[in-house]
């Protein structure tokens, strides 16, 4: 079995440590917070395992590299401690259990990557995914288990990412174009924690959007409009990927409109999704642009009732090349 790469020293000597004390849902002093961090280090009860929503924020709070999110969840597991009820739970193992019935195109060096979400597949068509969509694969076999992370299971995630990985060298790609963003953050952030070797690149669809769109750039025609960017929680594992937003909105003639509240996690309440809404509509903003699609579906209805157009940030570019 597979175990995580965290230091104990790391934390014990940590000078700030941020994973706790910029946490949005739990307010905690410096002290608090070091305190906190060193129970769940040390396997002791701690507020932490009851409070943490899930949202990965501590990962990438964590400069250090020792991560914390990873952490909590272990211990919340080994408690027995559940962030849902245990039949959620349970049908979400049973709901992504491989079973032989996932699909493959005409898979050669790369890959197109849909996880376990059938709708990625549309997302991945047209001009801009032309080369790399016929090479889909979709199923089990090939999804991202990190969204057991959410219901603090680590066992299932390192009892299937090991097959996931294995599955796709059985492939013989080189390269594999992540259409989710939590698949991305598995394979550059979860495996590597774990000591999982990845038998290929993986490359985020943003990556690939930033070539795409330079390539049929004598096909765009800027939008000239403007948005709220809802950033997911699976991008706090992959901090690096966030300027791409930025990069990609300009090129397509879109303004990212400045937020004073931006939350971003798996189990929000209502009352902080209410937050997060209200701060959207008071940009006055045309769209809300999702870069995942479960974000998408969860807020699409609320987002348009505050007067905003949600879309996939990938429809958007197909906008802006006048696909859509």
């Amino acid at each position: 079995m597979y175990t995580l790469k965290h230091d104990e020293a790391v934390c014990a000597a940590c000078p700030s440590p941020d994973c706790l004390l910029k946490c949005q849902y739990m307010d905690l002093d410096k002290d608090q917070a070091h305190e906190e961090m060193m129970k769940v280090v040390r396997g002791e009860d701690s507020l932490v395992l009851q409070q943490c929503m899930t949202c990965y924020a501590c990962e990438e709070y964590c400069k250090r590299g020792n991560h914390p999110y990873y952490l909590i969840c272990e211990r919340r597991e080994e408690k027995d401690i559940l962030t849902a009820a245990r039949p959620i739970t349970n049908q979400w193992i049973n709901l992504t259990t491989m079973q032989g019935k996932f699909m493959t195109g005409a898979v050669q060096d790369t890959a197109m990557s849909c996880c376990f979400i059938p709708d990625l597949g549309g997302l991945g068509s047209g001009k801009l995914f032309e080369e790399i969509n016929p090479a889909f694969v979709l199923g089990a076999e090939f999804m991202c288990p990190a969204v057991h992370t959410h219901f603090a299971r680590m066992s299932v995630i390192k009892e299937r990412l090991p097959q996931v990985l294995d599955n796709f060298k059985k492939l013989g790609v080189s390269r594999v174009i992540c259409l989710h963003d939590e698949c991305y953050g598995t394979y550059t952030s979860i495996a590597p924690a774990y000591g999982m070797e990845v038998p290929f690149e993986p490359i985020h669809y943003m990556d690939y959007l930033v070539e795409r769109l330079e390539a049929l750039k004598k096909d765009l025609s800027p939008l000239n409009t403007t948005a709220v960017y809802q950033r997911p929680c699976s991008n706090r594992l992959i901090p690096e990927k966030y300027p791409l937003v930025a990069e990609i909105m300009d090129r397509i003639g879109v303004e990212i409109k400045e937020r004073e509240y931006h939350v971003s996690g798996y189990r929000l309440a209502d009352d902080i999704q209410k937050k997060n809404i209200d701060d959207m509509a008071a940009t006055d903003a045309e769209y809300c642009v999702f870069n995942c699609p479960f974000c998408q579906t969860t807020l699409s209805k609320k987002v348009t009732k505050a007067g905003l157009k949600p879309i996939h940030m990938i429809d958007l570019c197909k906008m802006a090349i006048g696909e859509k």
